[in-house]
Order: C-alpha cells, then sequence, then structure tokens
C-alpha cells in the first residue's frame, strides 16, 4: 500500500509545471512637487507589450554603429492615466491631497491584488533641480507587481 502511494504521488507530481512562468507589471506614479500647484501627478500603467531586444544595439570593438531605433517605435499609445493631486496648492503643502492619491494608489493595488498581481518590490525617488529659486520636481515610485502567467 504505501508503494503504491508513492507511485501515485511521483505520477501525480510529474504532470505538475516545476518552473512557474512569471510575469512582471510596472505601476508608475509621478507626483509634482512643483511650489503653488502648477505641475501634473498622475498615476501610469502600459497596457501593451514592448520587446526591449527591438530597441536594442550591442555596441563592441569591431561594431560600433548606433542604435537607429524610431522614437515614435518605441512609444506606448495604450495606456491608462489617472490623474493624481499635486502635493502643493496656493497656500503650500496639501496633506489631504497625499491622502486622496493615497487612496487612489491603494484602489490600484487592491485591484491588481484581485487580478491575482503581488506587489513585489517598490522604489521611489525626488528629483529636483534644488538651485536658486528651484520651482521644479517630481515624487517618483515605481510599483513592481509580478504574478504566475495564466
Amino acid at each position: 500500500m504505501k508503494n503504491l502511494f508513492i507511485s501515485l504521488a511521483i505520477v501525480l507530481f510529474s504532470f505538475l509545471e516545476t518552473n512557474a512562468q512569471v510575469e512582471y507589471k510596472i505601476v508608475t506614479s509621478v507626483e509634482s512637487i512643483v511650489p503653488s500647484g502648477l505641475g501634473r501627478s498622475r498615476m501610469i500603467s502600459a497596457n501593451e507589450e514592448k520587446n526591449y531586444k527591438d530597441f536594442t544595439s550591442t555596441q563592441t570593438k569591431e561594431d560600433r554603429s548606433r542604435n537607429k531605433s524610431k522614437r515614435d517605435e518605441i512609444r506606448v499609445k495604450d495606456f491608462d492615466e489617472t490623474k493624481l493631486l499635486n502635493f502643493y496648492n496656493l497656500s503650500g503643502i496639501r496633506f489631504q491631497n497625499i491622502a486622496a492619491n493615497d487612496a487612489l494608489m491603494t484602489s490600484k493595488i487592491n485591484t491588481m491584488a484581485k487580478e491575482g498581481w503581488e506587489l513585489a518590490f517598490v522604489t521611489s525617488a525626488v528629483e529636483s533641480e534644488a538651485g536658486k529659486d528651484d520651482g521644479k520636481g517630481i515624487f517618483i515610485t515605481r510599483y513592481i507587481f509580478k504574478r504566475n502567467k495564466q
């Protein structure tokens, strides 16, 4: 009986795929940190796929030809753009706007979780010139999701 169970288990496990295929998706939020609320803030998610190899060239000692990819071929025209509120308005930093952005991003994350996506990594950065009379800046966050291919 024990040998039958072991044999049956081996047969069943042989049908399982041992290395599951994983796919990734990136959602990016760009939040303006421009004073007076003059910037634009958005959450972006591409709906079409691109193969990086189509736009990549390899430079060697023998072949130094430049990458001749056309920018319009690289651009993605099918994407979701969710409007977010800017961190600042005319009276200064607006905490209510930050809470509103958090609610929208939470909604996106929860929706993706229901679709089988798992939040794998989060990375963020701030870009600001920070020179005299600096009036430019963004806070960017990339949410990297993964799931088993379906």
